[in-house]
């Protein structure tokens, strides 16, 4: 990705969408707690004018009712089509390449302040960290059951103004559960069927994506998969056609370049906390890799964002 990603919370949306509203309201709902859209396209439009990619801080689930999408969700191309249900964690990183006319989402977005239905520690397996993000073509079944939750959400978010957060507490408990299944038996059909070195490389990504932050050299990931580093470095060229380090420094870069622009942190903070050894290296490391340091890149994204 060569944009920065753009976060794409609660309050943007709003933004965004709230001129629009009126006449998107037999398809798109919106408040502080939750976002849904059933079916409309103008959303996707609207969204697409921003310039992804976008980063997100809640969680979102939807199925794709018709048309196609070609998307990149956290580093990964995805070609998106009828009958998918779509998982995205809070931290994603989202960037649409391509949406067909005819492209209708059923989705909800669950913002921080929507209760969530599960105390920590009890969140089922799918949503429990370990995923950031999944993509699942399922059958007419698992479809169906999805889209009836939906509406039943749908239905009692527009009964009244001050709808009955329990039920609509309860019936997200329902849909997370029935993504959760779906989840479980897609992962068990692959794990028959899939090579064992895309299984490194899958399960590589998700520790990248979980730890780089902290963990920038290729060892400790494979320390974590009971892996050589030669053997892991050599599978994930040949499966990927990028090295290790290139998938740890783009994972690295996308993060600090978040907090760079959607925080006052001072680049020594920054370095800090991404477990640089010091400032100097930390601004040296970004410029190698972005061109720029990280206070002429602040300082291009607060320029970009005052003239939008």
């Amino acid at each position: 990705m060569n944009r920065q990603p753009q976060l794409m919370d609660v309050t943007r949306m709003h933004d965004i969408l709230s001129p629009h509203l009126s006449q998107m309201q037999e398809h798109v709902f919106l408040n502080s707690e939750l976002g849904m859209v059933h079916g409309d396209h103008t959303v996707f439009r609207l969204l697409m004018r921003q310039k992804p990619p976008f980063a997100i801080n809640d969680y979102r689930l939807g199925i794709i009712m018709s048309g196609e999408a070609d998307i990149n969700f956290n580093l990964q191309d995805r070609h998106l089509t009828s009958g998918t249900l779509i998982y995205l964690s809070p931290g994603s990183i989202i960037h649409p390449k391509r949406l067909s006319a005819d492209l209708r989402i059923f989705g909800i977005g669950l913002f921080s302040n929507f209760s969530m239905p599960f105390a920590q520690g009890q969140m089922p397996s799918a949503f429990n960290g370990q995923v950031r993000d999944f993509q699942l073509s399922v059958d007419e079944n698992g479809i169906s059951t999805a889209q009836h939750i939906l509406e039943a959400i749908w239905q009692i978010v527009h009964a009244t103004s001050d709808y009955h957060r329990p039920t609509v507490t309860a019936l997200v408990a329902a849909l997370m559960h029935h993504y959760d299944l779906l989840f479980q038996q897609k992962a068990d059909q692959l794990a028959s069927s899939r090579t064992r070195e895309q299984t490194i490389f899958d399960r590589f990504l998700q520790l990248v994506t979980q730890h780089c932050a902290k963990h920038h050299q290729i060892g400790y990931y494979a320390d974590r998969m009971c892996l050589t580093e030669r053997y892991l470095s050599t599978v994930i060229r040949q499966t990927s056609g990028t090295t290790a380090k290139d998938w740890i420094d783009r994972a690295l870069i996308t993060l600090i370049k978040i907090e760079l622009r959607h925080t006052d942190k001072p680049a020594a903070q920054i370095a800090e906390e991404m477990h640089f050894a010091n400032p100097s290296f930390f601004s040296k490391y970004f410029r190698r890799l972005t061109g720029m340091t990280p206070g002429e890149y602040k300082s291009v994204s607060i320029h970009n964002n005052s003239i939008k």
